[in-house]
């Protein structure tokens, strides 16, 4: 399975190790992602979605409904 977000599309990046001598070796970043249901009443069903802690506090704020339809509106989804 990739790791990637399903809503906002946030992936591995990669960037460098850095020890005390300055010596550079390369590393990933991985997305804090976290397998989480959703239920979406105008459907009335749950979906299960794989998505960023990020984007959970987005959709606690504005909620699932607004933050799907401003997604829609913005061509990601």
């Amino acid at each position: 399975m990739a790791r990637v977000c399903d809503l906002t599309g946030k992936k591995t990046i990669s960037g460098n190790n850095v020890s005390h001598s300055n010596r550079k070796t390369r590393r990933k970043f991985y997305p804090n992602l976290q397998t989480k249901r959703f239920f979406l009443p105008e459907e009335g069903r749950w979906v299960e979605l794989k998505v960023a802690a990020s984007t959970m506090r987005t959709i606690n704020k504005k909620g699932i409904t607004a933050y799907l339809s401003e997604l829609r509106k913005e061509g990601k989804i």
